[in-house]
């Protein structure tokens, strides 16, 4: 299945919502599940939320998370509490190949039973849950912030609590205080100074329903739309600005790109700014926000800016290897991109090549990041179903943005 995606790129004037954040929605619940105080209001539609669900109702056995990396690293840690049950967690070949070993490691060294069914150091897991008889771990910060969240969210349900001493420079630093923040926000009493995490024993807990913030990330698809269009005002909810979600960086990153941002009654108005004139280059460092890379590269592209994006390097194992097939897609339309271990940088571009078919690698984000560029030419998305991962609803919205979505 493919979609032709074009749009007339005239004025557009429209309000929706989007869904929970799904990292929100997934940390909760598990917090949930371990310490059944909580009720959860507006969680996120995606399939990566369905599948955590799925996967914290199994009572032992054999659980599939397919391509979500997010229900991979929090059950491996979940299960490995659940004393006296046996789990075996599996995904798709992908995850197969998506390295899982700092998360094990740190799990065993706490006392959990681990263990690898095929490939040292990657999935499928045996998992024998028990009570865990350490509390103090070390692990390199330098890694997916996934690793160290699994840790944190589990962190209350044990007996002393747990310290968690990270080595070197820290990846995607936000999302590790977003679970802090929502420990604290239920009750639990943390704290993060330098490189060193301490969570103490659940006690007693506020018990309340948690409202989830609409989800940043898929926000980041409607800064890019507003940003390649000729005009475009778009309210959309429910934001806050106070957010505890690091892809809020989308304010600063695209009001460098002609995007104004107001909040007002729990919605973001985005706002194309009229002659703006665009920087000579953008340049960015986003450790902190690796997930924005695919929307702002497609962007500056889109804009005929180029661009050198760094702090990548989580990049390479997630969906896919996403900074190659960056650089694969966007040459197809005509940039010239280069890439390293952990950077991508795009040359000034001038011609967009129309009607190219863009491939998808089973990943949600290059669907997306790439059809907001029908609002420039028209484009073909491979596999466009595998939104659902994240943004079930992501081509209904655009039709209500005026583009226009075709099989092909």
């Amino acid at each position: 299945m493919r979609f032709l995606i074009s749009h007339p790129n005239n004025e557009i004037k429209k309000s929706f919502n989007i869904s929970g954040s799904k990292s929100e929605s997934n940390r909760l619940l598990i917090l949930k599940y371990l310490l059944e105080n909580i009720e959860i209001d507006n969680i996120s539609d995606s399939d990566d939320t369905v599948v955590l669900e799925k996967g914290l109702l199994s009572d032992s056995g054999k659980v599939n998370i397919h391509h979500a990396g997010t229900a991979m690293r929090f059950l491996t840690a979940y299960f490995s509490i659940q004393e006296n049950k046996s789990y075996v967690i599996s995904g798709s070949d992908r995850m197969h190949d998506r390295p899982i070993k700092i998360l094990v490691d740190a799990l065993n060294d706490l006392g959990a039973d681990v263990k690898y069914i095929d490939k040292k150091g990657y999935p499928p897991l045996k998992i024998n849950g028990k009570k865990l008889n350490v509390f103090h771990v070390s692990l390199d910060a330098n890694i997916s912030s996934q690793y160290i969240t699994a840790l944190i969210l589990i962190a209350p349900s044990l007996e002393k609590g747990l310290i968690i001493n990270l080595i070197g420079e820290i990846t995607s630093k936000p999302y590790v205080d977003m679970s802090l923040a929502l420990l604290n926000r239920i009750g639990v009493e943390t704290s993060f100074i330098n490189n060193r995490i301490e969570i103490k024993p659940a006690g007693n807990l506020n018990i309340s329903k948690h409202y989830v913030e609409s989800d940043w990330s898929s926000l980041s698809y409607f800064f890019s739309v507003v940003a390649l269009s000729k005009s475009s005002e778009i309210n959309i909810g429910t934001y806050f600005k106070n957010s505890i979600q690091g892809d809020k960086e989308l304010v600063k990153i695209y009001d460098k790109l002609g995007v104004k941002t107001i909040f007002k009654n729990n919605k973001v108005n985005l706002k194309k700014t009229r002659n703006f004139k665009l920087p000579k280059k953008l340049e960015l460092k986003l450790n902190d926000t690796p997930d924005l890379a695919q929307t702002i590269a497609v962007t500056c592209f889109g804009l005929g800016l180029p661009c050198d994006l760094y702090g990548l390097h989580t990049l390479k194992i997630k969906e896919t290897d996403r900074l190659l097939a960056l650089k694969v897609e966007l040459e197809k339309l005509g940039a010239t991109v280069i890439i390293t271990k952990d950077s991508l940088h795009l040359k000034k571009s001038i011609i967009i090549k129309k009607d190219i078919i863009i491939n998808t690698y089973d990943d949600h984000r290059m669907a997306m990041a790439f059809a907001t560029l029908g609002i420039v030419k028209p484009i073909i998305i491979n596999n466009p179903q595998v939104i659902s991962k994240s943004f079930p609803s992501f081509w209904s919205v655009l039709k209500k943005l005026n583009f226009k979505l075709s099989e092909v």
